[in-house]
């Protein structure tokens, strides 16, 4: 199978899935309680004004109607308008979206930075008491809720030791420094819980290659531990771990709500909750559809990157 032929089978297959989440999150979304119509125009409901609003946003017409109208205006990047700040959408999106792609990028770089080592360490000393410590890490980083580390965070180096800031957030294009403190500790609280899955697939995927018969091959030959570790084995190792560290990313990019609550990151999180909590309907079907949109094209990207790199694939895809 080729390489275009593979990526045609799997956008015919996206597709599809796209319209579908898009179909549910705009179902879901109807079942929330409160009515916005309402909720804008204030604590005196006049019926006129009520009316009016329902005009302007189609709230008046049948659900089926609603979702073509959305859908449509969806496709050429009209998201609608926020009830609550009363600009497009797309304007929100375009501004929080850098902030959270930041925090996911640097919490991915904290994750390899920890788990590709520790897996690499472990499986390479197993049974040892240096790959016990390595597994004891990554199920902290596995177990320990976010929310909980990120408070003990604050109170450690904010409150404590004052070293950084408890919360907000500064652009790298006011200040880079200040930027690296605000988005340190959130990243490394999203970071810990990538690196405890990155170390455990790694560790799993280096202790097959190095099983293998090329890699006993090697050790006969007399090429030095070292060598067989770093040079044989993890080249093929990291085939798996390169798939799941873009699902991981889009992960990150679809769930780091909490983190963004506590740290008050103002990024696609933030928006998340404060556009349900003032039941502004335009700017959660957003967030929620660009996130399931990145995740899914992350995890396509994903595929196609496994594909090119892993050879075997092509005569079975």
């Amino acid at each position: 199978m080729t390489l275009w032929l593979y990526i045609a089978r799997r956008l015919a297959v996206l597709v599809p899935t796209l319209l579908v989440v898009s179909v549910l999150i705009f179902s879901l979304q109807q079942l929330l309680p409160g009515d916005p119509a309402l909720a804008l125009a204030g604590e005196e409901h006049d019926a006129a004004v009520v009316a009016a609003i329902r005009a302007r946003y189609h709230l008046d017409r049948p659900l089926a109607v609603q979702y073509g109208i959305w859908i449509g205006n969806v496709l050429r990047g009209d998201f609608g308008e926020s009830l609550r700040n009363r600009i497009p959408v797309a304007e929100l999106l375009a501004s929080k979206l850098p902030v959270t792609v930041e925090l996911a990028i640097c919490s991915m770089l904290i994750a390899l930075v920890i788990g590709l080592p520790a897996g690499i360490v472990s499986a390479a000393r197993k049974g040892t008491a240096v790959d016990a410590a390595a597994n004891l890490v990554a199920l902290s980083g596995l177990s320990v809720p976010h929310f909980w580390l990120g408070i003990m965070l604050i109170l450690l180096f904010a409150v404590r030791l004052g070293w950084l800031p408890a919360s907000g957030y500064v652009p790298p294009w006011e200040s880079l420094s200040r930027n690296f403190l605000t988005i340190l500790l959130p990243s490394f609280v999203l970071g810990t819980g990538v690196a405890g899955v990155m170390m455990r697939h790694t560790r799993s995927a280096m202790l097959q290659t190095l099983d293998a018969d090329y890699v006993r091959t090697a050790r006969a030959k007399g090429v030095p531990e070292r060598l067989v570790v770093l040079k044989h084995a993890l080249r093929n190792a990291l085939i798996p771990v390169i798939t799941l560290g873009a699902i991981e990313f889009g992960r990150l990019l679809s769930g780091a709500v909490l983190t963004e609550q506590i740290f008050a990151i103002p990024g696609f999180g933030k928006l998340l909750v404060d556009g349900v909590f003032n039941r502004d309907y335009a700017v959660v079907q957003a967030v929620v559809l660009v996130s399931a949109s990145l995740y899914l094209v992350l995890n396509l990207l994903a595929d196609i990157l496994y594909f090119v790199v892993n050879p075997r694939l092509r005569g079975t895809a």
